[in-house]
């Protein structure tokens, strides 16, 4: 009895240990696919015209082709992943479970240089087109201004992101839609940049010139493709809100795959009608071929409709920028769980907002650094970042479905798990040979720094590095 009555009390003060604070499932397809499309931001085909009609001999859509080819099989192999594995840690999470930890570890390292990369690209773009509207203002004062906006948005919470995005998104696609309209009708007009149609040996409203012509080189197209990269990574990003979507292995795939359709079809049109409105050597029209928002709208519509324009782009890119945010900060709070990085402060949840919240804060400082830094050489970095994700994603369907679970002896399973893969890996392959030098080199270097971080936290590489063991519900 007296055991008993010894028992009673500590049985009685027993409490149940509470539970972790975790992300919250609330988004539904269109909120995803919304995010998505902020992320990647449509009206940045405005900004990366000149460049990629530059370095693709003047065949941006076909460009954009060859990269939303890429794109498409390679949103294929996401979606094969997140079904298997739906984590917010993306390539990362696919890496290492399909193929190793350690492997894992380097694939997410190099996806934060794109991450990590991605709102200062929508801050340097947002300062360009608000120097350009008040040019006697330093610009220290946009981008910590813009930083500031970014990282409470994303305090407030996922859903707030995405009905925030959801107004920004549809006036963005109606600005696209005006914008080329303009383009047409002076096209079918007779006229382009350089004046009459006719006069200036232009093209006229329907030709294949765009896409194809005698000047056509594939190595131009592919580098001009290897760019256009940039412009999807928005697609991918929404692998790591798989925490927070229901019907997590239906809902995100069919977002992921229609994201990146939609942003490319809209790539395509817009930069086909463009391409004939300046149809020859970029830098006869633009003064800054790295930054040609502002001069195409000006010579499309006039210096009213720049202004209205750009004022309404800085929203854009700044939807961009939040849902970019997010992201990244998802990401790190994966790898913080499971240990690779420190784990209270990059795992760490806001029982309040239910964000990663340090995180978050932690990305709004990197932004900051926006101001020593050109967009060109950004956006080169992101490139590398991405294609490294996404090689690895086709290699984790194969080493996943083929190796792991010997998925290869019917057509359905050879054409899903080894022939999309391989076609999505070979065309991520051919933009790696055309990644600029600089891009190449700072990749390598962010990579080293990662492995060598990586030898320190497995002992001399020793043991694997460490992974979170529960399962996600």
């Amino acid at each position: 009895m007296n055991a008993l009555t010894d028992c009673a009390p500590a049985s009685a003060n027993a409490r149940p240990a509470p539970s972790p604070v975790r992300l919250q499932k609330t988004l539904l397809l269109w909120h995803v696919v919304i995010i998505g499309l902020a992320y990647i931001q449509p009206m940045t085909l405005l900004d990366t015209f000149g460049m990629v009609s530059r370095d693709s001999l003047q065949h941006v859509p076909t460009s954009y082709f060859v990269a939303l080819l890429a794109v498409l099989l390679t949103s294929l192999s996401y979606g094969h992943m997140i079904r298997r594995y739906p984590s917010s840690g993306s390539a990362y999470t696919y890496a290492q479970k399909a193929i190793h930890p350690n492997v894992g570890f380097m694939v997410g390292w190099s996806s934060l240089l794109d991450y990590l990369l991605s709102p200062m690209v929508n801050i340097l773009l947002a300062r360009i087109y608000l120097t350009a509207i008040f040019p006697e203002v330093n610009h220290w004062v946009w981008i910590v201004g813009l930083t500031a906006l970014m990282v409470g948005v994303n305090l407030r919470g996922i859903r707030f992101v995405a009905n925030l995005n959801g107004l920004i998104v549809f006036f963005q696609l109606l600005v696209i839609a005006i914008f080329t309209f303009m383009v047409w009708h002076q096209l079918r007009a007779g006229q382009n940049a350089l004046g009459a149609i006719a006069e200036s040996g232009g093209h006229g409203l329907w030709s294949l010139a765009p896409f194809w012509s005698s000047q056509a080189d594939i190595g131009a197209l592919i580098t001009g493709a290897t760019i256009l990269c940039f412009s999807f990574t928005g697609f991918d990003s929404l692998s790591s809100l798989a925490e927070e979507t229901r019907n997590t292995e239906s809902t995100l795939p069919k977002a992921i795959f229609l994201t990146a359709l939609i942003s490319g079809l809209i790539f395509i049109a817009a930069t086909y009608f463009l391409q004939l409105y300046f149809p020859g050597d970029p830098r006869q029209y633009f003064k800054a071929v790295d930054e040609t928002q502002p001069e195409i709208l000006y010579l499309v519509g006039g210096a009213l409709f720049q202004s209205v324009v750009l004022a309404f782009a800085i929203v854009t890119v700044m939807a961009s920028g939040i849902a970019a945010h997010a992201g990244v900060s998802r990401l790190m709070y994966v790898m913080g769980r499971d240990g690779v990085i420190h784990k209270r402060f990059f795992g760490h949840i806001s029982p309040r907002s239910f964000t990663p919240s340090y995180n978050i804060l932690l990305v709004g400082a990197v932004a900051l650094t926006a101001g020593f830094l050109s967009l060109e050489y950004v956006v080169a970095l992101i490139s590398f970042g991405a294609l490294t994700a996404f090689s690895f994603v086709n290699l984790s369907v194969m080493a996943e479905y083929v190796w792991r679970q010997g998925r290869w002896r019917t057509l359905r399973d050879v054409l899903r798990y080894v022939v999309t893969p391989v076609l999505g890996f070979v065309s991520v392959g051919a933009m790696w040979l055309e990644v600029e030098p600089t891009s190449l080199i700072s990749g390598l270097v962010w990579g080293t720094l990662g492995l060598c971080y990586l030898g320190i936290v497995t002992g001399g590489f020793r043991s694997a590095a460490p992974q979170y063991r529960e399962e996600i519900g």
